[in-house]
């Protein structure tokens, strides 16, 4: 029965979708956009993690100190807290994107004759704070793969996610928003099966199979008091070894990590109007005294309560 439920409790820690929820993850609204001829629209850079996809034709993708990337037919990207041009050649001077796109319900916008390119864009945002803690994450531009494993299920979601653009039918805008942060979680595990050791950032290091465990244990029980040997006892690695690998991995020591969600979350609740009191008990101090001196080396300034 003990082994049942330990299994059970570890299945169940999914950090990914905690700090999603913990931080007030939204819907980015699902838009399309139809060009034909020379066009250009730049977009400027959110908090937020955006795909786009393209679904007919094909077109360019500008970012900041990159060369122009060409996308076809089947591509979806994943942006984050970065200004992007999507355009017909990078040659055409862009225009602003985000005026077309401001009435609500002006999902989809045409420009030109014809429908030689088309894409859908969407995604999630964050409340205000704490959106750098999964951003900070992953590359400000990925592109999926489409040999990963999980590219089939972008593909998926994507092809409903089209249908309901086109088709309007009841309901369809909230079914759009919903399958968008979908398409964002099925993008985010497709890079992550494609890149486990190449990239530093606590989601990508999730798919380490002793640094991944060593994080769940964090998540699924934030106000222990966590030391580095336990956390290598627990997943069968020396400590100097096991401290080692997980800052290659995540980028950080361990709890240095934890110290940094631990604060994150604090934002998060006592924004929610719970107590400094309350807070520092939940993530786990029994000191606000300590609380506050983490949280203010954390953030420049003391815990409030209300925010």
């Amino acid at each position: 029965m003990t082994m049942s439920l330990s299994r059970s409790a570890e299945i169940a820690c999914d950090p990914y979708s905690e700090v999603l929820a913990a931080l007030g993850a939204r819907s980015v609204r699902a838009t399309g956009l139809e060009a034909a001829g020379d066009w250009a629209l730049a977009f400027d850079g959110r908090a937020r993690l955006k795909f786009v996809a393209i679904t007919r034709g094909q077109c360019w993708l500008l970012l900041p100190g990159r060369p122009p990337i060409a996308l076809a037919e089947g591509d979806v990207v994943l942006v984050s807290n970065t200004r992007y041009t999507v355009a017909s050649n990078p040659a055409v001077e862009p225009i602003d994107g985000m005026p077309l796109y401001a009435s609500p319900g002006h999902n989809l916008v045409r420009l030109g004759t014809g429908d030689e390119t088309a894409m859908i864009g969407g995604g999630s945002g964050f409340a205000d704070g704490g959106a750098s803690f999964v951003l900070d994450a992953l590359p400000t531009f990925l592109l999926v793969d489409r040999t990963s494993p999980t590219a089939q299920a972008v593909e998926r979601t994507l092809k409903s996610l089209r249908a309901e653009i086109d088709h309007a039918e009841l309901g369809g805008s909230l079914v759009a928003e919903r399958l968008a942060e979908v398409l964002v979680v099925a993008a985010v595990r497709a890079f992550v099966a494609v890149n486990p050791s190449t990239s530093v950032g606590w989601i990508t290091a999730l798919a380490d199979p002793q640094i991944g465990k060593a994080l769940r244990l964090l998540h699924s029980d934030v106000a222990r008091r966590w030391t580095a040997p336990m956390l290598a006892s627990e997943v069968g690695m020396s400590r100097s070894a096991f401290t080692q690998r997980f800052a290659a991995r995540v980028g950080r020591p361990p709890l240095d990590y934890l110290i940094n969600w631990r604060m994150v979350l604090a934002r998060r609740k006592l924004d929610a109007g719970q107590t400094v009191a309350a807070v520092a008990a939940a993530v786990g101090y029994s000191s606000q005294s300590a609380f506050s001196h983490a949280f203010k080396r954390t953030f420049g300034h003391t815990p409030r309560f209300g925010g």
